[in-house]
């Protein structure tokens, strides 16, 4: 692995995937695999379903924010904790939290290759002002 794998996960999530559309192209594998659990239940996205999920939030939303907590590394395995904030197309004057994710990124050949992801919708009773203080980014 000729690129530090933590950075590599740290340089996609700090990418601006709304206004660049060659961030999948550059930062994704093109065999890759995604396992996501969410509050819709699980899915298993490759590519081009991630081309097409993106796509979808480019027309939805002004702007994406990340807010990172924990980036962390094991050999060639990184964990990465976030949460989303979005304005909307309609309201760009205010950002909303809208999910909190939790992944582990495996990476070859220099790119996100194979993923696991749980995520959570943002609720009323999220605690977000102590539990995101930034922790090994």
């Amino acid at each position: 692995m000729s690129k530090n794998a933590k950075e590599i996960v740290r340089s996609f999530y700090q990418s601006d995937i709304l206004k660049d559309d060659t961030v999948l192209e550059k930062f994704m594998h093109k065999d890759m695999v995604l396992i996501w659990n969410s509050a819709d239940g699980l899915s298993i996205m490759h590519y081009d379903d991630l081309v097409e999920f993106f796509a979808e939030v480019r027309r939805s939303y002004h702007d994406l924010r990340i807010e990172v907590s924990h980036l962390l590394q094991d050999d060639k395995h990184i964990t990465i904790r976030y949460k989303y904030y979005i304005r909307t197309i309609e309201n760009p004057d205010e950002e909303l939290g809208i999910a909190h994710f939790i992944a582990i990124w495996e990476i070859k050949d220099d790119q996100l290759y194979r993923g696991y992801q749980v995520s959570q919708p943002v609720t009323d009773k999220d605690d977000t002002h102590e539990s995101y203080h930034r922790v090994k980014v």
